[in-house]
């Protein structure tokens, strides 16, 4: 690195995997020169905490790893707790990085950048946030599993001949799923209609004509299985949700900020805040933040024609919570709303979604950085206001007496 001057200098570098650990540190001298020091440790909670205690008696600086699937993140707890500066890197950014040596090792290198300044660290949540990630990613995968067990129900009814999926338009509504209840428990039909609701009771003729199929006893064992099953994974999603939402304690300020944008309800703004946190000043800009979030347009031109401007890689978690964000957002009456139809009318549904959502994280950025709630001039706050507190208002009035009686006394008669 001949031309370029040191930024720190005690450095190390650490190669990780699953069951080995390979440590380098560089040590520069008073008299400019370079003492390198390896050492090779296990992967069990012990050798983690003797890796931490050996770089803290070097009194290193600053240590840099690869994010290297899930290993590093024990290292790092340990470095955490240790007081020691430690950084993730992104591995593709450093195998870019030229001017290595052949028979360098891996951890060497990482610290030769490390000690020039060549790297740049991943955003890491704090503690609490990395741990409440462990929770919120179970959530996904449980609403995932729980979505194709409904998809499937579904299309175990359709070849059964029962279209109710038709009719109805979400299969696993109050309604619906009082129906489904009742085929898999042979309730007669008068008593299948009795479960319609709201807009389903004028529908009597097409719910009579969907629920005509026949269930023999395979697909119906099969049915209650599903249907356990959907109730099951639909308990723990509700005590999951009540357990991220008591969390968002600490962040009450942020949690409630992020529910005034159109589209993020409570969960959806819990589960953002645990992937990026509060704190924006981490990721410096609008922009870097959207990147971040694998929601910043590439730019792939050759000879003055764009060849694609596909998104980045990046967070694909906090990408599709956003999505489903900008998804409802689009159903509002808001300008977000508007801004959509604007996009879907020069781009395909999906990636005017995209597009959506990249306006919603450079939102969110703004409205973090600045402690201020959204305001969208398409929405009648005061109204809302007052639809919401006016049944606490009027029971006040009533309480104190100041609001009139339903019955006003009668006119006396005409003498």
């Amino acid at each position: 690195m001949e031309g370029l001057s040191p930024l720190h200098r005690r450095v190390a570098g650490i190669d990780v995997h699953r069951m080995l650990h390979v440590v380098t540190v560089l040590i520069e001298q008073p008299d400019g020169s370079i003492s390198k020091h390896c050492r090779e440790f296990g992967g069990f909670k012990r050798d983690c905490r003797a890796l931490a205690t050996w770089l803290a008696e070097l009194q290193v600086q600053l240590v840099v790893m690869e994010s290297t699937g899930i290993y590093w993140k024990s290292v790092y707890a340990h470095l955490e707790n240790a007081g020691i500066t430690a950084w993730v890197v992104n591995a593709h950014f450093i195998k870019h990085v030229p001017g290595r040596k052949t028979d360098m090792l891996d951890s060497e290198w990482l610290a030769v950048l490390a000690r020039f300044g060549l790297v740049r660290g991943s955003f890491i949540p704090p503690k609490d946030l990395r741990e409440l990630r462990l929770v919120s990613r179970y959530r996904r995968k449980l609403n995932a599993n729980c979505a194709s067990q409904i998809n499937r129900l579904h299309k175990m009814l359709d070849d059964a001949g029962i279209k109710l999926g038709a009719v109805v338009a979400d299969i696993h509504g109050v309604s619906a799923r009082a129906m489904v209840r009742g085929l898999i428990e042979g309730q007669p039909l008068a008593v299948l209609l009795s479960h319609a609701r709201g807009a389903l009771k004028r529908k009597t003729e097409e719910l009579t004509a969907s629920l005509d199929g026949e269930l023999s006893e395979r697909p119906l064992f099969v049915l209650r299985h599903l249907s356990d099953s959907i109730d099951a994974m639909q308990r723990q999603l509700a005590d999951i949700d009540a357990y991220l939402l008591r969390a968002m304690q600490p962040y009450a300020w942020a949690h409630a900020l992020l529910q005034t944008i159109p589209g993020i309800d409570q969960i959806a703004a819990a589960l953002i805040l645990i992937e990026i946190g509060d704190d924006m000043g981490r990721f410096g800009s609008p922009a870097r933040l959207a990147c971040w979030a694998a929601l910043s347009p590439g730019n792939q031109e050759s000879a003055g024609k764009r060849r694609s401007g596909r998104t980045r890689h990046g967070n694909n978690v906090i990408r599709y919570i956003l999505c489903e964000c900008a998804n409802a957002a689009r159903m509002t009456k808001s300008t977000l709303a508007s801004k959509f139809k604007s996009l879907v009318v020069r781009k395909p549904h999906k990636k005017a979604i995209v597009a959506l959502a990249h306006k919603m994280i450079r939102l969110i950025y703004i409205l973090l950085s600045r402690r201020q709630p959204y305001l969208d001039q398409s929405i009648d706050y005061a109204a809302i206001s007052a639809k919401k507190n006016a049944p606490r208002w009027i029971k006040q009035l009533r309480a104190i007496g100041k609001w009139p009686s339903h019955n006003p006394p009668a006119a006396s008669a005409a003498h």
